[in-house]
This record gives structure tokens, sequence and C-alpha cells, in this order.
């Protein structure tokens, strides 16, 4: 019986390392017909990764505490740390997107320049 207390314990654990994205705002952009600026942030539990995706936008990522891993198709992944920045495009696909530690959470501010009403992250297979 302690046995599968354990195993539930910890798999609540595994189960409560998430991904947390925050939205802060969302402009509209008159300026430029049917854009938006959306700004976020992203808070990565120690080892959480995030699936292969792309936002569709221009993407400027603001790295605020921890170090994370990027990697874009096509691209070479780099480590990141805090006070560093990295840049999509809109056809990038986001290979890669993880926080570097397994002990230390890491969080990000993220700037996306996209379409009016378009979602913010599309999930790619």
């Amino acid at each position: 019986m302690k046995i599968l207390i354990a195993l539930c314990i910890a798999a609540g654990s595994l189960m409560a390392q998430t991904t947390k994205v925050t939205p802060l705002m969302t402009k509209d952009l008159p300026e430029l017909a049917g854009k938006e600026g959306t700004v976020v942030t992203v808070e990565y539990a120690p080892g959480v990764s995030s699936a292969a995706h792309r936002h569709n936008a221009h993407t400027f990522v603001y790295v605020l505490e921890g170090s994370v891993v990027m990697q874009v198709r096509g691209g070479n992944e780099v480590t990141l740390e805090a006070g560093q920045t990295f840049y999509e495009n809109p056809a990038d696909v986001h290979t890669v997107s993880r926080n570097a530690s397994n002990t230390k959470a890491a969080k990000i501010l993220v700037f996306l320049l996209k379409e009016k009403g378009a979602p913010v992250t599309v999930p790619v297979k």
C-alpha cells in the first residue's frame, strides 16, 4: 500500500510540472492593418519542454529567469540565460523549447506581432 501511495504522489508531482502561459496584453496596431501585438510570459517548471509548434508571428523572446533551450527547424539549438533574447519568424517551426535545468524554474517574456485574432501557438505534428 505504501508503494502505491508513493507512486501516486510521484505521478501527481510530474503532472504538476507544466508550462504556464500568462497573457499580459494584446493591442491592435492600426498603423499595420489587420495586425496586433501580444505579450505573454511563459513559465517552465524544472525539466519541462513544449511540443513542436509554430506561432505564425514575428516572435521576440526575452529570458527573465533561469535558462531555456530553443531551436527552430533548420537552425542551431541554443541555450539562453536570463537577459538573452531569441527570435522566430512567422514561417519558423519551433522544434525545441525547454527549461535547460531539471532543478530550477525558467521564465520568458514573449512579444508576438501577428494577425489580429490569430492564436498565439499552433501545434505542429
